[in-house]
């Protein structure tokens, strides 16, 4: 009996370490009065980080990330976009802003924005575990 609970205490830790390891998944808001964020983070090899932002057709978005061994890179989603899960891997369908797509390792993206609604920035490593840090602009 002891030795069921052990394992299945063991199991639930080693769960618990898999779920954190799927990467942050959270909204970009600006503070009142601001028209930039900042976010940081730590991206897990083979995972991504996701932030979403809304806004609207026109306006100017400016998308810097910087990171400690320059091994980050972004991928920006426009509005229509979606996520779903196969075999517990995400897979993302939609357009992408131009210079900022799969495979383009952008380190930045400045533009004007095509459409209204929510923006999605994928951020992920390049190479290995990447430190990094993203400021978001809207004007």
């Amino acid at each position: 009996m002891k030795r069921i609970l052990v394992s299945t205490l063991t199991l639930l830790l080693l769960g618990s370490g898999c779920l954190h390891a799927e990467g942050v998944n959270k909204a970009i808001q600006f503070q009142k009065g601001k028209t930039s964020a900042t976010v940081s983070g730590i991206v897990v090899r083979g995972d991504t980080d996701r932030y979403t932002i809304v806004a609207k057709q026109d306006q100017t978005m400016t998308v810097a990330l910087t990171s400690k061994e320059k091994n980050a890179a972004l991928t920006i989603y426009a509005p229509g976009y979606s996520v779903t899960q196969e075999d517990g891997v995400s897979i993302i369908a939609g357009e992408t802003l131009a210079g900022a797509g799969e495979g383009e390792d952008a380190a930045g993206w400045s533009g004007i924005l095509p459409a209204s609604g929510k923006y999605l920035i994928d951020v992920g490593g390049t190479r290995g575990n990447a430190s990094y840090k993203m400021t978001v602009t809207i004007q």
